[in-house]
């Protein structure tokens, strides 16, 4: 089952990027060559496919397996950066606008509950971390959008 906390902390997660819509044309090449908003939209597309696709998946055909990125990530608790590469599905194509990333605020935080109703061993498959189940794409999903906000708020930092 779906741990209440988890939900929670993944709100407060989504909120702290929608503060961060008004400085989505801020950009920092020195940080990133991507713009805020395109981090934003971005960390939001993570949560939105992934939810997608874990609903769909059969929890019969998971199976735990060993992977060394896994626990290293999973270990320090944080992704470093330049050492991955977003698959095209969580990459943004449309312009990004407030509306756009208001809207996709809405449906992460839709996809978030749905997990709710999640079965344990419902999975997705992640390009470096194999087949992850409810508790670690949870994790996952706090990993990846505090990686985001990080980049986010150094960008900001330094353009302030």
């Amino acid at each position: 089952m779906f741990n209440t906390n988890a939900m929670q902390e993944l709100n407060i997660l989504i909120n702290k990027l929608e503060e961060k819509i008004p400085s989505m044309d801020a950009v920092n090449t020195q940080i990133s060559s991507a713009k805020v908003g395109w981090h934003i939209e971005h960390s939001l597309l993570v949560v939105i496919r992934i939810a997608n696709g874990f609903k769909q998946s059969n929890p019969k055909t998971y199976s735990w397996k060993f992977n060394i990125n896994r626990t290293f990530i999973w270990t320090i608790g944080k992704i470093p950066r330049g050492k991955g590469k977003a698959p095209n599905v969580v990459i943004p194509k449309e312009e990004i606008t407030s509306a756009l990333l208001k809207d996709s605020i809405a449906k992460a935080k839709e996809n978030i509950a749905s997990l709710a109703i999640a079965q344990k061993n419902q999975y997705f498959e992640h390009p470096y971390f194999g087949k992850l189940n409810l508790k670690p794409t949870i994790k996952f999903f706090k990993i990846h959008t505090k990686h985001h906000l990080k980049i986010i708020n150094d960008i900001l930092l330094v353009k302030a």
